[in-house]
């Protein structure tokens, strides 16, 4: 891949943004990136509700940013796009920013790699085997161009996640990374979501579309894409990942009821009948070996006073590294260590592995719990910077990566082991029902 240096400007260019993940990437200014913006999109409310986003962030009172959107709107939008690219009109080295409707995400990605453009997308990037198909392609493609081609894992910057990484590679402490069965799996990952929500202080308008599992894409492949992404990411650090390494056991899915005061309150539009949306998902697979779970469920609310949850568990021989974010923990993730075996001979482990990262991240410790032999992770409230806040993060390590002149090791083949994992649970799934 090409080596980006320092004094060059790079552009971004959003296609078609039905997702306000979309304007969350220009939720901050980056030195590499110029504030010129081109957009193709077609006309309507979800352009005009991206827009509006932009411009909350140029006028708000602290640190606004200066983004100056230039926008094309008109249904052959992708063509334009396509032409603009070829002319050599979006700068030296753009960025197409994708969010939006994800049965067209492998189209625009095809289309954006072959017209030399590098593409940065919110997930997911494959809700069928055929939209697999082309993000293979064009990820494949990128390769042979020299082009960046990634997916916006956020999850990979939330706090509590990074430490869990860190901890479970530190063998002293966490030992081999345990094996599990189908039915007491090593690895588990499960999340809760919900339809409505606030997003930058407002409440979350939907798009009429993404309660339509045809574009939006059914939770089995939507919300698992960071799971899974996670699990690779955790318990194969630096390892080149194959779609042989996959074995998928078991996968099922299931809806969440909408009824017409919910989808009009998320959306604006009408309905006549409760609406069920395959929102819900999870599967069980072995990935090398080890046996591993995710679930996702999507509620319409949360309750007040909670939000998204999410519960992660990493077993090791020596010791469990787990997240949970209930009612105990205020619903905020609070990452654990328990010991499997000797308890001071954990505690003296977990003290030294925090000592070394504590030398990259200051001020991380931890605290006994009233459970004997568990421990709470600690760190600086800084650290925790917010789900948004991720977007930004995520931005900028793609920013490095162009810089570098590369990604981090076998990115791309362990992203499409991830997309093909998602699409062989979406198969078993399918199968199940058509029987």
């Amino acid at each position: 891949m090409t080596t980006i240096m320092l004094a060059t400007t790079i552009s971004l260019v959003t296609i078609d943004p039905g997702h306000f993940h979309a304007a969350l990437v220009q939720k901050r200014s980056y030195a590499e990136i110029a504030p010129e913006v081109r957009v193709f999109a077609p006309a309507g409310a979800e352009l005009d509700a991206h827009l509006a986003l932009i411009e909350s962030f140029n006028t708000r009172s602290e640190s606004p940013t200066a983004w100056r959107e230039s926008v094309y709107r008109g249904p052959d939008y992708l063509t334009k796009f396509t032409a603009a690219a070829r002319a050599g009109e979006l700068g030296a080295h753009p960025i197409a920013i994708l969010a939006g409707k994800n049965d067209l995400k492998g189209d625009y990605a095809l289309a954006a790699i072959e017209a030399g453009v590098n593409v940065l997308a919110d997930k997911p990037m494959a809700i069928t085997p055929e939209v697999f198909a082309k993000t293979e392609r064009a990820a494949r493609l990128a390769e042979r161009k020299g082009l960046f081609f990634a997916d916006i894992m956020t999850g990979r910057n939330e706090i509590t996640t990074a430490l869990q990484r860190e901890l479970t590679m530190d063998r002293d402490l966490y030992g081999e990374q345990d094996r599990g069965t189908p039915d007491d799996p090593a690895i588990t990952k499960e999340s809760v979501h919900h339809f409505f929500k606030l997003v930058n202080g407002s409440p979350l308008k939907r798009p009429a579309w993404y309660y339509d599992t045809k574009v939006q894409g059914e939770g089995i492949v939507d919300v698992t894409t960071h799971l899974v992404d996670q699990v690779q990411w955790e318990a194969f650090p630096g390892v080149r990942l194959a779609k042989s390494d996959v074995e998928m056991l078991r996968a099922r899915t299931w809806p969440t009821l909408i009824t017409p005061e919910q989808f009009r309150r998320s959306t604006g539009c009408e309905i006549k009948e409760t609406l069920p949306v395959d929102a819900n998902g999870e599967f069980v697979w072995r990935l090398k070996g080890v046996t591993c779970k995710v679930s996702v469920r999507w509620d319409f609310e949360a309750p007040k006073g909670t939000g998204d949850t999410h519960y992660s568990l990493m077993r090791g021989t020596k010791a469990e590294v787990f997240i949970r974010q209930g009612a105990k923990e205020g619903f905020k993730p609070v990452l654990y260590v328990r010991a499997r075996g000797d308890a001071a001979a954990t505690e003296t482990a977990l003290a030294q592995a925090l000592a070394r990262i504590a030398t990259r991240r200051p001020g991380v410790g931890c605290e006994r719990t009233d459970d004997a032999g568990v421990w709470r992770i600690t760190y600086p409230k800084a650290y925790d910077v917010g789900h948004e806040a991720h977007f930004g993060m995520v931005v900028q390590q793609y920013l490095d990566w162009m810089k570098a002149g590369h990604a981090e090791p076998h990115y791309v083949d362990n992203f499409l082991v991830k997309y093909y994992t998602l699409v062989e649970a979406w198969k078993l799934a399918h199968a199940k029902t058509a029987r």
